[in-house]
């Protein structure tokens, strides 16, 4: 099955949401829902429930996913990761059944089910019309699981194509976070910390923007990495 399973471990270092480049809304949203699982016996006294159910949605590279792990880290849950595109089956009733099985892992374990690329379940609208009747079935297995989670676990979804997916589904989410390309300000303060890493001599750019952060970094490191190796060359003529 197309998923895996983390705690802290990643093959990245896991940053503190503290480290992530978030807008404002995005992260008092999530610091309020980790006070919420950290307060959670406190909210159970007066039968108050936590939202457990949050949805990321946005450009991609604008730091989804690192969120994910942010928030695992800081309630020390593991995090089950499902990439959407590459678990369903040909046979839609067998995906139905291994989603099933995940929820229940995900809600006894109390942890972290991470659904990536969450619109490709209104991608599936199209299928052939002899699998509309499949595809819909899958789509009420996945609303019944999210109905029936524990409170005391997380299911976290994330997509870049809001539009696509079904209302029913949008509906389950009680936490809606829109993730945006960060602005020429933002960038140039991320080039800056990004750049503060290393010496003068190779940490010479030119700046990219209308882009997101993955991206910035991907085009700084690049231009860096190239200045090492131009100053080797220069040593060893």
């Amino acid at each position: 099955m197309a998923y895996h399973d983390t705690t802290l471990r990643t093959k990245h270092k896991t940053l503190t949401l503290e480290e992530l480049h978030l807008s404002e809304e995005v992260r008092n949203s999530i610091h309020q829902l980790i006070e919420e699982f950290t307060y959670l016996e406190a909210l159970k006294k007066y039968d108050i429930p936590v939202d457990n159910k949050i949805l990321l949605h946005g450009k991609t590279g604008c730091g989804k996913t690192a969120t994910v792990h942010a928030i695992g880290k800081a309630l020390n849950k593991e995090v089950i990761t499902l990439n959407l595109g590459g678990f369903v089956s040909s046979k839609l009733g067998e995906t139905g059944k291994n989603i099933t099985e995940l929820f229940k892992k995900t809600s006894y374990n109390n942890a972290i089910l991470f659904i990536d690329e969450f619109d490709f379940i209104g991608k599936l609208r199209d299928y052939d019309n002899k699998d509309s009747g499949e595809m819909q079935r899958l789509v009420n297995t996945i609303i019944q699981q999210i109905d029936n989670m524990s409170d005391t676990a997380l299911l976290i979804g994330a997509t870049n194509h809001l539009e696509v997916i079904d209302s029913a589904l949008l509906r389950r989410f009680q936490i809606k976070l829109k993730y945006k390309l960060p602005t020429s300000e933002q960038l140039d303060n991320y080039y800056d910390s990004l750049l503060a890493k290393f010496p003068k001599e190779i940490n010479s750019i030119k700046r990219a923007y209308d882009l997101s952060y993955a991206e910035a970094k991907d085009i700084a490191l690049q231009q860096i990495k190239a200045n090492v190796i131009q100053i080797e060359k220069r040593n060893k003529a």
